[in-house]
C-alpha cells in the first residue's frame, strides 16, 4: 500500500472511477477508461493517484459466506465498565485477537462498542462472546442475531 500523499479535490471523472471501481474493482483499465471516458493512459494515471492519496485502501473479493460456513451473524452491543482510555485500548487490543469479530465500532448512545460477529453456528457464537465477555472492563452485552439480509453494503453512494 502506498503513503498517502498531499490530495487535491476529486472531479466527476475520479468520482466515476471510484464508484465503477467498488461496483467491480477487476475491472480492466481499458474498460474502466470507456466508462468514465478518458483514454487508457491517463485513466491509469489517475486511478495511481486515487491509491496513492488514500481514496482506494484496498481491492477485494466478495465472499459468499453461507458456502463458507459463516452464514450467521450476530450484532453485540457491548458495555465497559469504565470509561478510560486505558480499558478503550484493552478492549480494541483484544477484539483484534477474535477472527469471528468482522467490524467492530465505538459508537456514541447507551453502550460502548458495537460488534459484528461472522459465525458457524449457534454453538460457536457461544464460544466467541464467552471471549467477547472475559475481556478486562467488559460489564455487560446485548445480541441481535440477523435473521434475514434485506440490504447488502454495495459501497459509498458518490455517485
Amino acid at each position: 500500500m502506498l503513503k498517502p500523499t498531499k490530495t487535491r479535490p476529486l472531479d466527476r471523472i475520479d468520482l466515476a472511477i471510484l464508484d465503477a471501481l467498488q461496483k467491480n474493482s477487476r475491472i480492466s483499465n481499458v474498460n474502466l477508461a470507456k466508462e468514465v471516458n478518458l483514454s487508457a493512459s491517463p485513466c491509469l494515471d489517475r486511478v495511481k493517484r486515487l491509491e496513492a492519496e488514500g481514496y482506494i485502501e484496498r481491492y477485494g473479493a466478495v465472499l459468499n459466506a453461507a458456502k463458507l460456513k459463516f452464514g450467521l451473524t450476530a450484532y453485540v452491543e457491548v458495555t465497559l465498565d469504565k470509561s478510560t482510555s486505558e480499558v478503550f485500548d484493552s478492549f480494541a487490543e483484544r477484539v483484534q485477537e477474535i477472527k469471528q469479530i468482522a467490524e467492530c465500532d465505538m459508537v456514541a448512545g447507551g453502550f460502548d462498542y458495537l460488534l459484528k460477529i461472522r459465525i458457524s453456528s449457534m454453538a460457536e457464537y457461544r464460544a466467541v462472546l464467552g471471549e467477547v465477555v472475559d475481556i478486562p472492563g467488559v460489564a455487560k452485552n446485548h445480541t441481535y442475531v440477523v435473521i434475514e439480509k434485506i440490504k447488502n453494503d454495495e459501497g459509498l453512494p458518490i455517485v
